[in-house]
């Protein structure tokens, strides 16, 4: 079997490239002649159509990128594969994904979306996204590298670190961990709380707006956002560095970094929805917060494809759920708890960890997938 994986090639540090780049590696390991591209490069994706002849194309993306991980591939002859996650809604590409003999998705939240957005629920599969087990891994804070990692951050050796990455901080749910953090202050031992964020102008507005909170909360001394350009290779320390784990994200169709600090043997603070319900078990590997809110729209706008990058309105005929809120002072109590017991830190994480490399491994994740190929699309 011949497969070309489509992703952000040469991988970024983002999610999206990771997922892909970990699928790659688990086929390369499982023997499959496959090779990544840029799914972006219409020229270079042509030159492996034209040698390499691939039997199938598998794209990383979402909706969004279907023109780049369906179409192109399709008007070449080839079948393609999209592997997607979810921003809440799907547009106006039911007829394309329909027309697809496979979708795979990456939980079962995502496939509730796709499905209530009028995609036949018989054509897609749930693959979840791979965890690299071997990269992420538990390392003790006396290593020289964690001690590092909490060193550049300002940290003490007993003060606790609870940690949130992502795009920006809000998305992760930190405005409401930081909401949590300020109802406990003064009841737990000392803390700090760092927010790892990717600069960018959307996020530097967002993380203005985020230090703001702090500063009216009275927290602003003992929160931390760190906007600097990071690799993955900072990533696992980075996590092995925290104590806790705190993302109860308001969108999240799978919850990436909340795998890899389970991997990590962190415990972690998430929230009882969306693709979290697959990755985390409350009281076992994880605390969950429950939904306080969700945020509902009758429309939104989205760019019309074209260069000019002009908006058109989508309106929908049924609202839609496109983010939630988790319960603030769920929240607090479960951070409450982590920080005043270090024995069930331990255990969360510990189990986190069994959990993660038992369900999550990437080569786990690349068999699964041969698998669904082979049932679904007699590939072998």
């Amino acid at each position: 079997m011949r497969v070309l994986v489509l992703y952000d090639y040469p991988p970024s540090p983002g999610g999206l490239a990771t997922q892909g780049d970990l699928l790659y590696r688990g086929l390369t390991e499982l023997g499959v002649d496959v090779y990544p591209v840029n799914s972006t490069s219409d020229f270079e994706k042509e030159w492996y159509y034209r040698w390499f002849r691939p039997d199938l194309v598998i794209g990383v993306g979402y909706w969004g990128h279907l023109s780049d991980l369906v179409l192109h591939p399709n008007k070449h002859g080839i079948m393609a594969v999209p592997w997607l996650v979810a921003d809440g809604y799907i547009a106006k590409h039911q007829d394309l994904l329909n027309k697809l003999p496979l979708i795979l998705v990456t939980s079962n939240w995502v496939k509730e979306m796709y499905v209530r957005d009028g995609i036949n629920a018989d054509l897609i599969e749930v693959l979840p996204v791979g965890c690299d087990t071997e990269t992420f891994v538990p390392v003790g804070y006396r290593d020289p590298k964690i001690r590092g990692v909490r060193e550049s951050l300002g940290l003490s050796p007993d003060q606790l670190m609870i940690l949130t990455v992502g795009g920006d901080g809000a998305s992760k749910g930190s405005r409401e961990v930081m909401q949590a953090l300020a109802q406990i202050d003064g009841e737990v031992p000392d803390w700090k709380y760092v927010c790892k964020v990717w600069p960018q102008p959307r996020t530097q507005v967002q993380s203005l707006t985020d230090r703001q909170l702090a500063v009216d909360l009275g927290i602003a001394d003992k929160v931390s956002f760190v906007t600097n350009i990071t690799s993955r290779n900072l990533m696992p320390y980075l996590i092995a560095a925290c104590d806790i784990y705190a993302a109860p994200s308001r969108l999240e169709g799978f919850g990436m970094t909340q795998v890899e600090a389970g991997a990590c043997e962190k415990p972690v603070v998430g929230i009882e929805a969306m693709g979290m319900l697959d990755t985390l078990v409350h009281n076992k590997t994880a605390l969950l917060a429950k939904v306080a809110t969700k945020v509902i729209v009758n429309e939104v706008n989205i760019p019309d494809g074209t260069e000019s990058g002009n908006l058109i309105k989508i309106l929908f005929d049924t609202p839609r759920t496109v983010d939630y809120r988790a319960d603030v002072t769920d929240i607090a109590a479960h951070l409450k708890r982590l920080m005043m017991d270090k024995e069930l830190r331990l255990s969360l994480g510990k189990a986190a960890r069994i959990h993660v490399a038992s369900h999550f491994d990437y080569r786990k994740v690349a068999k699964r997938l041969l698998e669904i190929l082979k049932e679904r699309l007699e590939i072998i």
